[in-house]
């Protein structure tokens, strides 16, 4: 029986090398690809059926960039976090058409790291580590 492969979720990371902060989540987030993506072979010396058999996220794409996103990104990404949390994105705005209007006017609004979770319809952004790693973590639905 044909049938189609799901493609892999796709996790950006929009990264600022300059940030501590940012720099242990591209850390992080390499990681938990990496755990994603690793899997036990029977020529194993012990049994790895517990890790085998749990639930894990599935293999993910991790890209990470040092660009700012584009604009149809960014509106995706404000749309993820909600408009409770748009002031979180770029710095000092309160609804989407003031933040796409200060990032079009200065780049340097957008409050690096970000993480986007495309497949799943999420976002996070690096003031709160615990958030991203939960959403990373999440199995998808």
């Amino acid at each position: 029986m044909f049938r189609f492969h799901k493609s892999l979720d796709i996790l950006t990371l929009f990264h600022k090398a300059t940030s501590p902060t940012s720099m242990r989540l591209a850390t992080v987030l390499r990681q938990a690809s990496a755990a994603a993506s690793e899997t036990s072979t029977t020529d194993q010396a012990s049994d790895h059926t517990a890790q085998s058999n749990a639930a894990r996220r599935p293999e993910f794409t991790l890209q990470i960039t040092e660009d700012p996103p584009t604009p149809d990104q960014l509106r995706t990404i404000l749309q993820y976090v909600g408009p409770q949390r748009i002031g979180s994105v770029i710095k000092g705005a309160t609804d989407e058409n003031e933040a796409l209007l200060r990032f079009k006017e200065n780049a340097e609004t957008f409050q690096w790291p970000v993480v986007v979770d495309w497949n799943n319809g999420k976002a996070a952004v690096g003031e709160n580590g615990s958030e991203i790693l939960k959403m990373v973590n999440a199995l998808p639905k």
